[in-house]
């Protein structure tokens, strides 16, 4: 802008403010006076900021901010007139609402995503993604700026989303969000909550989880937006904070400054991204390397009556109780109640004439996905996410049921009372026969997400497969869903001649706790989850006291261990694994196993991988070779 243009803008200036002193003088209200003084102020101060800015950049700023009006209209007054008769409310209600906007982001930029880290010191960091995003901000021209104010702050929404994801995977499974493969999981959430809370719990979360994402999305552009025009607006003080914080963020990593044990600089944003980065790189590899892990098979080319042979004519019950994990053994809080049931078990068992050895294996899976942890047994691959678990059960990979069918000495059976829809997978599982929830016979209520009790369950396969006369060996895989999350309300053991069709249970269910109070505290939670253990324990071992036969062989292990709730910060994936039977022989099989005598396996007893049971299941069973 030239000399003689600045003078006129100045003079005119001038004209404005005087006109507004006559106008005040004729008898206008002293607010409209205030108002109008203001506005007089502020186009000065915005027309020397223009002479001293670059031309294109102030000709754009200016365009932007006061976009051009139809010809004679007066200048709007903002929020419908509210502005002009309240300016210093209305100042302040500004003020207030950028200040937010900041706090806003700088609370993206440095939240966890993990709820054990969410505390105050996680706050008072240095985020080098935010200082910067600011440099980068103020160094561009204006609209490449709006533009990358808009992306960044939609990117920065997104990384929000995905940090309280995060948080929700961490305190179900352990584990992060998997960008590739985890998708369907979030039907299978949204599955669990109706089934735990009813279908108007299930819209009203579903709702709520949608309205946080696009509110998170919405209100995280705007205040990139808006805190990005208030630096340009200020681009001195904007400019020399940026240098004095990039120059402490580089100090304060140098020389590993902390606060409470917690580095004062973080790179925690880039680190994340490049995490996720590696693990949708490593998702979309894991298909290929599955196919060529499924390909070996050390028992597929053994001839029928080649396998199991040191079985025949047993029945081979493989049950899971789930979320039977280690911390149930070990843990302080619950190992004197859970090693009291454990040795009962072992007596009992033992007065009827049985042995038991018990060890650890190793789950894929921690907090949830059972049928992850299923098929890891049964078939001696590592399935440690849904991607893996759809290639195998499309596949003609052998598992251990399919080798006791492949011999025709078994009649292999499926006790699934967990599953209440269509189970197309369930075929791949070669099972002569399923029995779901539909199909035991139980007329009695839920308990939380649970529909049969242990107990019935194991009566029902009694009734309709271990108690029939001129039966052939029976191979059974039998999933006990009592001790399944959320643990509240829990059935109890009932006499056995009283079970009947599971009416008695309604009784037993109104007696019981409620999950919404429950969940409130950690410990009823670790509580419940204690005496929901017990429980199965209890219903298996006392179904074998009462119905076991010098031919029965039952394996039973826990699938993974429960939530951080329960576990509290035990990383663990360990789960027990025992094998009891009456006939000597069965265990004498197994001796080089080096597993711990009863029902409790000892802290140093071995330890597996959940995928190594199958082959080693197969080789101690097959002939001898002595």
């Amino acid at each position: 802008m030239s000399q003689e243009a600045a003078e006129q803008l100045a003079q005119q200036t001038t004209e404005e403010t005087g006109t507004a002193e006559t106008a005040t003088a004729a008898g206008k209200p002293e607010e409209a006076e205030a108002v109008e003084a203001l506005e007089a102020v502020e186009g000065a101060a915005a027309a020397r900021a223009d002479v001293e800015a670059e031309p294109t950049e102030a000709a754009d700023e200016t365009e932007a901010a006061h976009p051009a009006e139809p010809s004679g209209s007066s200048p709007s007054p903002g929020w419908f007139g509210w502005r002009r008769r309240y300016p210093r409310t209305a100042h302040g209600v500004t003020v207030g609402t950028t200040v937010l906007a900041g706090a806003l982001l700088l609370f993206a930029l440095l939240v966890p995503n993990q709820l054990e880290r969410l505390n105050p010191e996680a706050f008072f960091r240095l985020p080098a993604e935010g200082i910067l995003l600011a440099g980068l901000l103020l160094a561009l021209p204006p609209r490449s700026r709006r533009l990358m104010a808009v992306v960044s702050g939609a990117l920065l929404g997104l990384l929000t989303v995905l940090k309280f994801v995060d948080m929700g995977f961490y305190q179900v499974l352990a584990r992060p969000f998997d960008l590739v493969l985890d998708w369907i999981l979030l039907d299978d959430a949204a599955e669990f909550v109706r089934e735990s809370f009813g279908r108007t719990g299930q819209v009203l979360a579903v709702v709520g989880v949608i309205a946080l994402i696009v509110a998170v999305l919405v209100l995280m552009t705007l205040a990139m937006v808006r805190v990005t025009n208030l630096m340009v607006r200020n681009r001195a003080v904007a400019t020399r904070t940026t240098l004095v914080l990039g120059t402490a963020w580089i100090t304060c990593m140098t020389l590993s400054i902390q606060i409470t044990g917690v580095p004062l600089a973080t790179k925690g944003n880039a680190d994340l991204v490049n995490n996720r980065v590696e693990q949708v790189q490593a998702g979309l590899k894991d298909g290929r390397v599955f196919q060529k892990q499924a390909a070996v098979d050390a028992f597929a080319k053994t001839p029928p009556d080649q396998l199991l042979t040191g079985l025949r004519g047993k029945d081979v019950l493989f049950t899971f109780i789930e979320s039977y994990g280690r911390v149930a053994i070990d843990d302080p809080a619950m190992a004197p109640q859970i090693d009291a049931a454990l040795k009962e078990g072992t007596s009992n068992l033992k007065a009827a004439g049985f042995q038991s050895r018990s060890a650890w294996l190793r789950s894929p899976v921690t907090g949830a996905g059972s049928w992850l942890a299923h098929s890891t047994f049964l078939s001696g691959l590592w399935i440690k996410n849904q991607q893996r678990y759809r290639s195998l059960t499309t596949s003609d990979r052998a598992t251990l049921n399919s080798y006791f069918r492949k011999t025709g000495a078994w009649r292999t059976v499926g006790v699934v009372p967990g599953v209440r829809r269509a189970w197309p997978e369930g075929k791949y599982f070669a099972l002569d026969h399923i029995y779901d929830s539909e199909h035991l016979g139980y007329q009695g209520p839920y308990f939380s997400w649970t529909p049969v009790p242990d107990q019935f369950s194991l009566e029902a396969f009694q009734r309709l497969e271990h108690g029939k006369k001129d039966r052939e060996p029976i191979m059974a895989e039998i999933i006990l869903a009592s001790s399944h999350n959320p643990w509240s309300p829990i059935a109890r053991m009932v006499d056995w001649d009283d079970l009947g069709d599971g009416s008695v249970f309604h009784q037993i269910k109104k007696e019981g706790t409620d999950p919404k109070e429950v969940w409130q505290d950690p410990e009823r939670v670790r509580t419940e989850y204690r005496r929901a253990i017990e429980y199965s324990l209890h219903s298996l071992t006392e179904w074998v006291e009462r119905y076991g036969t010098d031919d029965t062989v039952l394996v039973f292990l826990g699938d993974h261990q429960p939530v951080p709730t329960v576990t509290a910060g035990n990383t663990s994936k360990d789960v027990p694994v025992t094998i009891v039977a009456r006939d000597q022989k069965v265990l004498d099989r197994i001796a080089d196993w080096n597993w711990t005598d009863g029902l409790k396996p000892a802290e140093n007893a071995p330890t597996w991988g959940m995928d190594k049971f199958r082959d080693r299941f197969l080789t101690a069973y097959g002939p001898r070779k002595d």
